[in-house]
Protein backbone atom coordinates (compact mmCIF):
# COMPACT_ATOMS: atom_id res chain seq x y z
CA UNK A 1 0.00 0.00 0.00
CA UNK A 2 2.85 2.32 0.91
CA UNK A 3 4.53 1.63 -2.45
CA UNK A 4 1.30 2.39 -4.26
CA UNK A 5 0.93 5.71 -2.43
CA UNK A 6 4.51 6.63 -3.32
CA UNK A 7 3.88 5.76 -6.96
CA UNK A 8 0.71 7.87 -7.04
CA UNK A 9 2.55 10.86 -5.52
CA UNK A 10 5.35 10.47 -8.05
CA UNK A 11 2.86 10.39 -10.93
CA UNK A 12 1.05 13.45 -9.58
CA UNK A 13 4.35 15.30 -9.23
CA UNK A 14 5.39 14.36 -12.77
CA UNK A 15 2.01 15.36 -14.16
CA UNK A 16 2.18 18.73 -12.36
CA UNK A 17 5.62 19.40 -13.81
CA UNK A 18 4.33 18.69 -17.31
CA UNK A 19 1.17 20.70 -16.76
CA UNK A 20 3.15 23.71 -15.52
CA UNK A 21 5.68 23.52 -18.32
CA UNK A 22 6.07 26.48 -20.65
CA UNK A 23 6.23 26.52 -24.44
CA UNK A 24 9.40 25.46 -26.22
CA UNK A 25 9.83 29.02 -27.51
CA UNK A 26 9.75 30.53 -24.04
CA UNK A 27 12.08 27.87 -22.68
CA UNK A 28 14.54 28.54 -25.50
CA UNK A 29 14.38 32.27 -24.69
CA UNK A 30 15.21 31.58 -21.05
CA UNK A 31 18.11 29.35 -22.06
CA UNK A 32 19.40 32.08 -24.37
CA UNK A 33 19.26 34.59 -21.50
CA UNK A 34 21.16 32.10 -19.33
CA UNK A 35 23.97 31.59 -21.81
CA UNK A 36 24.16 35.26 -22.92
CA UNK A 37 24.65 36.41 -19.33
CA UNK A 38 27.17 33.73 -18.30
CA UNK A 39 24.71 31.63 -16.33
CA UNK A 40 27.36 29.14 -15.22
CA UNK A 41 28.83 31.90 -13.06
CA UNK A 42 25.58 33.21 -11.58
CA UNK A 43 25.32 33.18 -7.81
CA UNK A 44 22.01 31.33 -8.01
CA UNK A 45 22.32 29.11 -11.07
CA UNK A 46 19.62 27.22 -12.91
CA UNK A 47 19.73 23.45 -12.90
CA UNK A 48 19.02 22.93 -16.58
CA UNK A 49 18.35 19.24 -15.99
CA UNK A 50 15.27 20.16 -13.96
CA UNK A 51 11.98 21.70 -15.01
CA UNK A 52 12.01 25.43 -15.65
CA UNK A 53 9.40 25.77 -12.90
CA UNK A 54 12.28 25.20 -10.45
CA UNK A 55 14.60 27.83 -11.92
CA UNK A 56 15.54 30.62 -9.55
CA UNK A 57 13.90 33.98 -10.21
CA UNK A 58 11.49 32.69 -12.87
CA UNK A 59 7.79 33.03 -12.09
CA UNK A 60 5.37 31.00 -14.18
CA UNK A 61 1.60 31.36 -14.17
CA UNK A 62 -0.74 29.33 -16.37
CA UNK A 63 2.26 27.89 -18.22
CA UNK A 64 3.51 31.38 -19.11
CA UNK A 65 6.63 33.17 -17.87
CA UNK A 66 5.36 36.35 -16.22
CA UNK A 67 8.43 37.47 -14.25
CA UNK A 68 12.21 37.24 -14.33
CA UNK A 69 13.71 38.54 -11.08
CA UNK A 70 17.47 38.04 -10.82
CA UNK A 71 18.81 41.04 -8.89
CA UNK A 72 22.40 40.96 -7.59
CA UNK A 73 23.04 37.56 -9.16
CA UNK A 74 26.27 38.18 -11.10
CA UNK A 75 24.73 38.26 -14.57
CA UNK A 76 27.42 39.33 -17.03
CA UNK A 77 27.10 39.89 -20.76
CA UNK A 78 24.36 41.37 -22.92
CA UNK A 79 20.61 41.02 -23.05
CA UNK A 80 19.69 38.77 -26.00
CA UNK A 81 17.00 39.73 -28.51
CA UNK A 82 15.27 36.45 -27.73
CA UNK A 83 13.96 38.06 -24.56
CA UNK A 84 11.18 39.37 -26.81
CA UNK A 85 9.88 35.80 -27.10
CA UNK A 86 8.82 35.94 -23.45
CA UNK A 87 5.69 37.74 -24.57
CA UNK A 88 3.80 37.44 -21.27
CA UNK A 89 6.44 39.07 -19.10
CA UNK A 90 5.13 41.57 -16.57
CA UNK A 91 8.33 42.06 -14.57
CA UNK A 92 12.00 42.19 -15.56
CA UNK A 93 14.21 42.86 -12.55
CA UNK A 94 17.94 42.52 -13.24
CA UNK A 95 19.08 45.17 -10.76
CA UNK A 96 22.74 45.26 -9.71
CA UNK A 97 24.47 42.94 -12.13
CA UNK A 98 27.18 43.40 -14.78
CA UNK A 99 25.04 43.59 -17.89
CA UNK A 100 26.61 45.56 -20.73
CA UNK A 101 25.63 46.67 -24.21
CA UNK A 102 22.42 48.47 -25.08
CA UNK A 103 18.78 48.11 -24.11
CA UNK A 104 17.38 45.92 -26.88
CA UNK A 105 14.72 47.60 -29.03
CA UNK A 106 12.77 44.34 -28.96
CA UNK A 107 11.83 44.90 -25.31
CA UNK A 108 9.18 47.25 -26.68
CA UNK A 109 7.24 44.22 -27.94
CA UNK A 110 6.62 43.05 -24.36
CA UNK A 111 3.32 44.86 -24.10
CA UNK A 112 2.32 43.30 -20.75
CA UNK A 113 5.46 44.64 -19.07
CA UNK A 114 4.79 46.61 -15.88
CA UNK A 115 8.26 46.77 -14.31
CA UNK A 116 11.54 47.20 -16.18
CA UNK A 117 14.42 47.41 -13.73
CA UNK A 118 17.86 47.28 -15.33
CA UNK A 119 19.42 49.60 -12.77
CA UNK A 120 22.97 49.40 -11.44
CA UNK A 121 24.49 47.70 -14.48
CA UNK A 122 26.87 48.82 -17.24
CA UNK A 123 24.38 49.56 -19.98
CA UNK A 124 25.26 52.17 -22.59
CA UNK A 125 23.60 53.70 -25.62
CA UNK A 126 20.27 55.50 -25.52
CA UNK A 127 16.82 54.72 -24.19
CA UNK A 128 14.96 53.34 -27.23
CA UNK A 129 12.06 55.52 -28.36
CA UNK A 130 10.08 52.33 -28.82
CA UNK A 131 10.03 51.84 -25.05
CA UNK A 132 7.19 54.39 -25.05
CA UNK A 133 4.99 51.67 -26.59
CA UNK A 134 4.91 49.83 -23.25
CA UNK A 135 1.50 51.17 -22.30
CA UNK A 136 1.29 49.09 -19.09
CA UNK A 137 4.68 50.16 -17.73
CA UNK A 138 4.53 51.42 -14.13
CA UNK A 139 8.21 51.39 -13.15
CA UNK A 140 11.14 52.31 -15.42
CA UNK A 141 14.35 52.05 -13.40
CA UNK A 142 17.60 52.42 -15.32
CA UNK A 143 19.66 54.32 -12.77
CA UNK A 144 23.41 53.94 -12.33
CA UNK A 145 24.32 52.90 -15.86
CA UNK A 146 26.13 54.64 -18.72
CA UNK A 147 23.04 55.60 -20.70
CA UNK A 148 23.40 58.69 -22.88
CA UNK A 149 21.34 60.66 -25.38
CA UNK A 150 18.02 62.36 -24.76
CA UNK A 151 14.88 61.16 -23.07
CA UNK A 152 12.40 59.76 -25.61
CA UNK A 153 10.21 62.55 -27.00
CA UNK A 154 7.10 60.40 -26.59
CA UNK A 155 7.66 59.47 -22.95
CA UNK A 156 4.26 60.97 -22.18
CA UNK A 157 2.65 57.96 -23.86
CA UNK A 158 3.46 55.98 -20.75
CA UNK A 159 0.16 56.85 -19.13
CA UNK A 160 0.50 54.33 -16.29
CA UNK A 161 4.08 55.24 -15.35
CA UNK A 162 4.53 55.89 -11.63
CA UNK A 163 8.31 55.60 -11.20
CA UNK A 164 10.90 57.13 -13.54
CA UNK A 165 14.30 56.48 -12.01
CA UNK A 166 17.22 57.32 -14.31
CA UNK A 167 19.73 59.01 -12.00
CA UNK A 168 23.50 58.69 -12.41
CA UNK A 169 23.64 58.37 -16.18
CA UNK A 170 24.73 60.71 -18.98
CA UNK A 171 21.33 61.80 -20.28
CA UNK A 172 21.35 65.18 -22.04
CA UNK A 173 18.92 67.72 -23.43
CA UNK A 174 15.64 69.13 -22.21
CA UNK A 175 12.80 67.32 -20.54
CA UNK A 176 10.41 66.51 -23.41
CA UNK A 177 7.15 68.42 -23.39
CA UNK A 178 5.27 65.13 -23.24
CA UNK A 179 6.97 64.43 -19.89
CA UNK A 180 4.53 66.87 -18.31
CA UNK A 181 1.61 64.78 -19.60
CA UNK A 182 2.60 61.74 -17.55
CA UNK A 183 0.16 62.59 -14.81
CA UNK A 184 0.47 59.22 -13.05
CA UNK A 185 4.08 59.89 -12.03
CA UNK A 186 4.80 59.64 -8.31
CA UNK A 187 8.59 59.37 -8.28
CA UNK A 188 10.92 61.19 -10.70
CA UNK A 189 14.64 60.65 -10.05
CA UNK A 190 16.77 62.24 -12.77
CA UNK A 191 19.66 63.56 -10.72
CA UNK A 192 23.33 63.44 -11.76
CA UNK A 193 22.78 63.61 -15.50
CA UNK A 194 23.39 66.41 -17.99
CA UNK A 195 19.86 67.68 -18.45
CA UNK A 196 19.60 71.26 -19.67
CA UNK A 197 16.90 73.77 -20.55
CA UNK A 198 14.14 74.92 -18.25
CA UNK A 199 11.65 73.29 -15.93
CA UNK A 200 8.25 74.20 -17.33
CA UNK A 201 5.28 75.52 -15.36
CA UNK A 202 3.40 72.50 -16.75
CA UNK A 203 5.01 70.60 -13.87
CA UNK A 204 1.71 71.44 -12.13
CA UNK A 205 0.12 68.66 -14.21
CA UNK A 206 2.01 66.05 -12.20
CA UNK A 207 -0.47 66.25 -9.35
CA UNK A 208 0.47 62.81 -7.96
CA UNK A 209 4.17 63.60 -7.63
CA UNK A 210 5.67 62.61 -4.27
CA UNK A 211 9.41 62.73 -4.96
CA UNK A 212 11.19 64.97 -7.49
CA UNK A 213 14.96 64.90 -7.81
CA UNK A 214 16.74 66.86 -10.55
CA UNK A 215 19.88 67.41 -8.48
CA UNK A 216 23.21 67.93 -10.27
CA UNK A 217 22.21 68.83 -13.82
CA UNK A 218 22.55 72.05 -15.84
CA UNK A 219 18.96 73.24 -15.75
CA UNK A 220 18.43 77.00 -16.10
CA UNK A 221 15.68 79.61 -15.83
CA UNK A 222 13.35 80.09 -12.90
CA UNK A 223 12.09 77.43 -10.57
CA UNK A 224 8.35 77.19 -11.30
CA UNK A 225 6.24 78.45 -8.42
CA UNK A 226 3.67 75.88 -9.54
CA UNK A 227 5.69 73.28 -7.60
CA UNK A 228 4.07 74.67 -4.46
CA UNK A 229 0.70 73.40 -5.65
CA UNK A 230 1.79 69.77 -5.77
CA UNK A 231 0.04 68.69 -2.59
CA UNK A 232 1.58 65.18 -2.48
CA UNK A 233 5.18 66.35 -2.95
CA UNK A 234 7.15 65.15 0.09
CA UNK A 235 10.74 65.12 -1.18
CA UNK A 236 12.42 67.47 -3.64
CA UNK A 237 15.99 68.20 -4.65
CA UNK A 238 16.66 70.76 -7.37
CA UNK A 239 20.05 71.84 -6.06
CA UNK A 240 23.30 72.05 -8.02
CA UNK A 241 21.72 73.37 -11.18
CA UNK A 242 21.85 76.87 -12.68
CA UNK A 243 18.37 78.09 -11.83
CA UNK A 244 17.94 81.82 -11.30
CA UNK A 245 15.25 84.38 -10.52
CA UNK A 246 12.71 84.45 -7.73
CA UNK A 247 11.93 81.52 -5.52
CA UNK A 248 9.67 81.33 -2.47
CA UNK A 249 10.71 80.40 1.03
CA UNK A 250 8.28 77.50 0.94
CA UNK A 251 10.13 75.92 -2.01
CA UNK A 252 13.50 76.49 -0.39
CA UNK A 253 12.24 74.68 2.68
CA UNK A 254 11.11 71.71 0.54
CA UNK A 255 14.52 71.22 -1.07
CA UNK A 256 16.95 68.91 0.74
CA UNK A 257 19.85 71.33 0.21
CA UNK A 258 17.88 74.58 0.45
CA UNK A 259 18.27 75.14 -3.29
CA UNK A 260 22.04 75.39 -3.40
CA UNK A 261 22.93 76.56 -6.90
CA UNK A 262 26.01 76.90 -9.07
CA UNK A 263 26.75 80.09 -10.98
CA UNK A 264 28.22 80.27 -14.49
CA UNK A 265 31.72 79.89 -13.03
CA UNK A 266 30.79 76.79 -11.11
CA UNK A 267 30.88 78.60 -7.76
CA UNK A 268 28.37 77.63 -5.09
CA UNK A 269 25.53 80.05 -4.39
CA UNK A 270 23.70 79.15 -1.20
CA UNK A 271 20.28 80.67 -0.71
CA UNK A 272 20.05 81.35 3.01
CA UNK A 273 16.45 81.03 4.14
CA UNK A 274 16.96 82.54 7.57
CA UNK A 275 18.93 85.62 6.56
CA UNK A 276 16.28 87.10 4.28
CA UNK A 277 12.90 88.07 5.74
CA UNK A 278 11.11 88.50 2.39
CA UNK A 279 8.79 85.85 1.07
CA UNK A 280 10.81 85.78 -2.16
CA UNK A 281 14.56 85.84 -2.64
CA UNK A 282 16.73 85.98 -5.72
CA UNK A 283 19.38 83.53 -6.81
CA UNK A 284 22.67 85.33 -7.44
CA UNK A 285 23.93 83.35 -10.43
Amino acid sequence: MKKLATLVLTLISSFSAIADGISDKEKEALLRLYTATDGSNWINKWDLSKAETTWYGVRIENRKVVAIELPDNNLSGVLPNEIADLVYLQIINLHKNNIQGIIPEVIASLTDLQVLDLSFNKLSGTIPNSICNLSNLRDLSLFMNRISGKLPESIGLLQKLEVLSLFNNEIVGELPLSFYDTTTLKVVLLSSNKLSGTLKSAIKNLANLENLSLFDNVLTGRIPSELENLMHLKEMNLSYNRFSGYVSKRLIAKDLLNLTMLDDNGSIVLLDLNAIPNDFIVSKN
